[in-house]
């Protein structure tokens, strides 16, 4: 019986296969039989002992071992009586100096190391979409705003390539952390490796190089958690732009603004069971709906840090959850913003028109930097400003009309002046060159 909304509605094929049950088997298995290859290289056993166990443990099913589990009721140990039911001579090999975290941790090891490939080619494939959508609409003018207000203009463009500049600092720390998470290890029952003596640490390093991990600077009977917190941060952090991005496009796509809209199948998608009208922003709500759970397992993963001594189990239970899902739902959720973001629909025209019901109140400040110039006190030019924009609001008259009748303001500023003044085009400071600069960086963080 299917329960999860994952088995059935959110997750990607390729990050659901790393994470899926049989996938958590086979690594386990192939953590125990790199062990065994090393143990072989140092002549614990032959070398056609070890290759028959590798081929002989190909055939092992989860089935199998979950029906030792149901018997002995311990995962770990059931895969070991799995593999030593057909490991042959090397039997008495399997496992040897391990202890169970050894095991489970490496393997989850791998789980990170091909979840982080996949979640670092997509950021990358997002920062270029983001880049192409910066350039495109770097002189596309709309409304800045502010606390939800009339703010000055900005270009489409300029939103573009702040939510790139930050999707790289993600890219960043995606690549710096790898160093630190994408670690195993085996230390034996308390961190020792006492099972090994002083073959402990070339045992370690060599498992380790197989299986393309390092391995861990010093741990107990487990890999700090540390290691996990950080990486679940991350993933929250990612999720928290993600959900920004979804949320200023459902801000944009409001019926009171409709300049940006989802990409609508109009032939076929339904906005609404009752009124067939509606045309939903159903991908940016459900990032938004998911980034929060996403966030919601950083505290369990910091909890699940605080451990007896060497180690008890109280994180065992809480990780099997915590790391599958906010990584598979992390993955979906910048899958759905790729898509998003590739498919967006702008209205420049609509994006102008907005600007120009607005009858040039929201250029303020550039009539109050120019009087500035002109010699006036700033102080002096704000009050001035202030004072003529409600009178417009008042009014409900065009912004440069009011400024015409202010004799003060007419004593510096030509009609000429105010009128370009006014125009949105026109204040836009260095926001074609500031997007330019940091389309320029993500090239050259995509081509390292």
């Amino acid at each position: 019986m299917v329960v999860h909304p994952i088995d059935y509605r959110y997750g990607t094929p390729e990050m659901k296969r790393i994470w899926s049950e049989e996938s958590k088997i086979r690594r386990m298995i192939w953590v125990e039989i790199t062990l065994l290859k090393v143990l072989s290289e140092l002549g614990y056993l032959s070398r056609e002992d070890y290759e028959r166990a590798k081929e002989e443990s190909k055939k092992i099913t989860p089935e199998r071992v979950k029906e030792i589990e149901a018997e002995i009721r311990h995962d770990v140990m059931s895969l070991v009586k799995a593999i030593s039911e057909v490991a042959g001579d090397a039997s008495r090999w399997v496992h040897f100096g391990a202890t169970s975290n050894d095991i489970t941790d490496t393997a989850v090891a791998t789980q990170l190391r091909d979840s982080v490939k996949i979640l670092e080619t997509k950021i990358s494939k997002l920062i270029m979409i983001l880049s192409e959508k910066a350039l495109m609409h770097k002189n596309t003018v709309c409304l800045g705003r502010t606390h939800g207000q009339a703010a000055l203009p900005v270009t489409y463009g300029f939103r573009f390539a702040v939510w790139l500049s930050e999707m790289m600092r993600h890219l960043e720390r995606l690549r710096e952390m790898k160093k630190r998470i994408l670690v195993g290890q085996l230390s034996g029952a308390v961190g020792t490796q006492a099972a090994y003596g002083e073959e402990g640490i070339e045992i370690e390093r060599r498992v380790m190089r197989y299986l393309n991990l390092e391995p861990a600077d010093i741990s107990s009977q487990i890999i700090p958690r540390d290691v996990y917190c950080e990486y679940i941060e991350f993933l929250a952090n990612l999720s928290t732009t993600l959900e920004k991005i979804a949320l200023n496009i459902r801000l944009w796509q409001r019926s009171e603004t409709q300049e940006v809209f989802e990409r609508f199948d109009a032939s076929k998608q339904v906005g609404s069971s009752t009124m067939p009208h509606k045309r939903n922003p159903i991908d940016s709500e459900q990032i938004c709906g998911i980034a929060r759970v996403v966030r919601g397992f950083v505290e369990p993963q910091h909890q699940s840090a605080i451990l007896w001594e060497e180690r008890d189990l109280t994180n065992s239970s809480a990780e099997r959850i915590i790391l599958v899902e906010a990584t598979v739902l992390a993955d979906h959720i910048l899958t759905k913003t790729i898509r998003l973001i590739r498919n967006l629909e702008i209205d420049a025209e609509k994006a102008m028109k907005n600007l120009e019901r607005l009858r040039g109140v929201n250029l303020s400040e550039a009539v109050m930097i120019a009087l500035t110039r002109k010699g006036v006190s700033r102080q002096t030019a704000h009050e001035m400003l202030r004072k003529n924009a409600i009178k417009a609001y008042e009014t409900e008259r065009g912004f440069k009309d009011v400024l015409l009748e202010d004799k003060e303001i007419m004593r510096h500023l030509s009609r000429k002046e105010i009128e370009n003044l006014l125009k949105p085009e026109n204040y836009l400071g260095t926001a074609a060159r500031r997007i330019e600069n940091v389309v320029e960086r993500a090239r050259k963080l995509i081509r390292q």
